[in-house]
């Protein structure tokens, strides 16, 4: 297993994420899901200037994103949202794409369930062409019931794997599967061959090894079911602003580069703008703890 790192946690330039994970000796990066973000030519360049590989990316599915909305043209526009994500990571020579289906943040359906599983199949069908065109594979992660109400459980996006394709895969995280799995490691183990991807961050979104998951019994499982690929760190630190806060240099007073959507998808995933010194704390404690299990 090797290990990558997501870059949508922290408002930096792409150069300046693969200078510190380079020092750090991370061998990937998983890409945030905003194509429009990146000249693929030249993020590529800089992946090679660093030795870093792009591993794939994970959709950000924010505002009207929502592979299971009511209307048919929010639909159309989410599948090629995510087909962008695609594209990007075939041209940065990638391989995986962890797609969340619905809209983060939102729990409140807007049609029946049978209607809403048919939509998820048929966007995700759709984008799946693509990928098997291109190499590349599809991650159905779960997310908790606080971020959506569809897909929360590995069984459930098992079953949307399987309802769409033979080489459709699941994304695990570990975050997440603390809060929903009655037992997180039947749940990978169930997965099996399909987890294609896997997410990384403790209990409370710290780095792991700042919380309390067995991390040992968690890469025994994933040995005892062949996961050989990429283990991808994804914290999002939750920000504490009283007197107790045990980390005070963390929170970014003055943030660049931080977009209004950047914000309000941090500040609903618990967190906000970090300094760059808790950033590369948590960034190293994550690798400390993973490399001398792996």
């Amino acid at each position: 297993m090797e290990l990558a790192i997501h870059n949508w946690m922290r408002a930096e330039s792409l150069e300046h994420t693969l200078n510190r994970i380079n020092k750090l000796d991370y061998t990937h990066i998983e890409i945030q899901g905003a194509p429009e973000s990146y000249d693929t030519q030249k993020a590529q360049l800089l992946l090679d200037l660093y030795g870093i590989k792009c591993w794939g990316s994970v959709t950000l599915m924010l505002e009207q994103r929502n592979l299971l909305a009511k209307n048919p043209a929010q639909r159309k526009m989410s599948v090629q949202y995510v087909k962008d994500v695609a594209k990007m990571v075939y041209e940065l020579g990638g391989t995986v794409i962890s797609l969340v289906p619905a809209t983060v943040g939102k729990i409140v359906p807007d049609a029946r369930p049978e209607e809403e599983w048919e939509w998820a199949v048929e966007g995700i069908q759709e984008i799946y062409k693509y990928t098997e065109d291109h190499g590349l594979k599809i991650g159905i992660e779960p997310i908790n019931r606080f971020e959506t109400y569809f897909i929360n459980r590995g069984e459930q996006a098992l079953a949307l794997a399987e309802a769409v394709g033979p080489n459709c895969g699941v994304c695990l995280d570990t975050f997440h599967m603390n809060l929903e799995e009655e037992n997180m490691f039947n749940t990978m183990k169930k997965i099996g061959k399909r987890l294609v991807n896997f997410h990384v961050a403790d209990n409370n979104r710290m780095a792991p090894g700042m919380g309390h998951l067995n991390w040992p019994k968690i890469i025994s499982t994933l040995k005892e079911i062949e996961y050989d690929k990429v283990l991808s760190v994804e914290f999002c630190s939750p920000l504490d602003r009283t007197p107790a806060n045990p980390y005070p240099n963390s929170i970014e007073t003055n943030p660049e580069g931080l977009t209004a959507e950047q914000k309000k998808f941090l500040e609903d995933h618990g967190s906000s703008a970090v300094t760059d010194e808790f950033y590369t704390m948590l960034t190293k404690k994550s690798i400390d703890t993973l490399k001398a299990l792996i």
